[in-house]
């Protein structure tokens, strides 16, 4: 059996924490041979609702759970995190516009990354789900000055998940024959569901299957809307498909993505295909070792430009809006990445090590 892996988890008690924990414990995300911490974080005010919950943890008698320890503060839950999934935020609701949501979460980020930087492990693995996730992220890396920006990361993989469900749908085939699926940009109504890379059966998808006029005034769309939609529909943000998402973003960016396909990853741009270096932008990616990269060279259309930078645009403009919460001496960290290594050591984008000995090489893997 190997040694238990730390698991730290905000917003314990809520409605997606209850879908992914016990699929968590029973190692849906880390695969049935590795055991786990679980250290649930929530407010005070939910302690109860979260020991509650602990003690259904409790009652399952799951072999891989280790341990389960409950925190009513994140200095103290992150405490030796090997992973940290920050999903305790106000959640949007009916009618609530995006920077009402942003400006009510910002400073709970704030909070995290700093928490995050002097407490959990040095290589710890960080997604960001509450929302707004693209700009949280932004926030609590750029609170986290002992971290690389490299190991923050947000969901978009609901996002990518949803596309490839809604597209096999519609063809009436199974979701695994969608491949290569891509969302660009942010976890908002501008992300950019890119099917021009994508393959059903090994062949392309827009064009023979799927005409233009279609995917670009019907499909986009309701991709884009549908976080909405599920809202309008049950009262409340997606729970379950959202737990899903999870497992499958942090599964693959530990060990590895499948063979031939790529994922979508929101993480901080590199200035790939353009993008504003700095940001935390959705991108084709793959794994390997338990470190990201972000597919490079794919051809993008005139219509894709458009889209990409529309979403881009958001993004500066929602930067913008919380810029008295981005300590200015971890700017440059976010445009010249480095990369953490399990010794502690952080090793630059170059293959150096910032001690200035030139003592590894690696290839770009992020």
């Amino acid at each position: 059996m190997k040694k238990p892996v730390r698991i730290a988890v905000t917003g314990a008690a809520g409605a997606i924490s209850s879908s992914l924990l016990f699929r968590v414990a029973a190692g849906e995300m880390f695969g049935t041979d590795q055991p786990v911490i679980l250290q649930l974080i929530e407010m005070p005010q939910a302690m109860e609702q979260l020991r509650g919950l602990a003690m259904e943890l409790e009652d399952c008698a799951l072999p891989l759970l280790h341990t389960i320890r409950i925190f009513d503060n994140p200095e103290a839950g992150f405490k030796n995190a090997h992973y940290a999934i920050l999903i305790g935020a106000r959640p949007r609701t009916a009618g609530m516009e995006r920077i009402d949501l942003l400006t009510a979460n910002a400073e709970i980020f704030e909070r995290q990354g700093k928490a995050l930087s002097a407490n959990a492990a040095r290589d710890v693995k960080v997604l960001v789900v509450g929302n707004p996730a693209n700009t949280n992220a932004l926030i609590a890396s750029r609170n986290a000055p002992d971290l690389s920006p490299t190991q923050f990361t947000a969901l978009t993989r609901l996002d990518h998940n949803r596309t490839k469900g809604i597209v096999a749908n519609h063809l009436g085939v199974n979701a695994e024959e969608v491949r290569k699926v891509i969302i660009w940009g942010n976890h908002s109504s501008t992300q950019y569901p890119d099917l021009h890379q994508s393959k059903i059966f090994g062949e392309a998808l827009v064009g023979p299957q799927l005409d233009d006029k279609f995917y670009q005034e019907n499909l986009i769309p309701r991709i884009q809307n549908r976080g909405s939609e599920i809202i309008n529909a049950r009262g409340h943000s997606s729970a379950a498909s959202a737990a899903q998402a999870i497992i499958d973003h942090m599964r693959d960016w530990s060990m590895g993505t499948a063979e031939n396909e790529l994922v979508s990853m929101a993480i901080v741009s590199d200035g790939s295909y353009g993008v504003e270096k700095g940001i935390f932008y959705s991108f084709p990616v793959r794994c390997r070792y338990g470190r990201y990269q972000i597919v490079t060279g794919l051809e993008i259309n005139e219509f894709s430009k458009k889209m990409m930078k529309a979403t881009e645009a958001e993004l500066l403009e929602e930067k913008a809006s919380v810029n008295h919460l981005l300590p200015k001496e971890t700017e440059q960290s976010h445009y010249k990445l480095r990369i953490c290594l399990r010794s502690g050591k952080f090793l630059a984008a170059d293959g150096l090590l910032d001690s200035g000995d030139p003592v590894l090489e690696t290839s770009r893997l992020l």
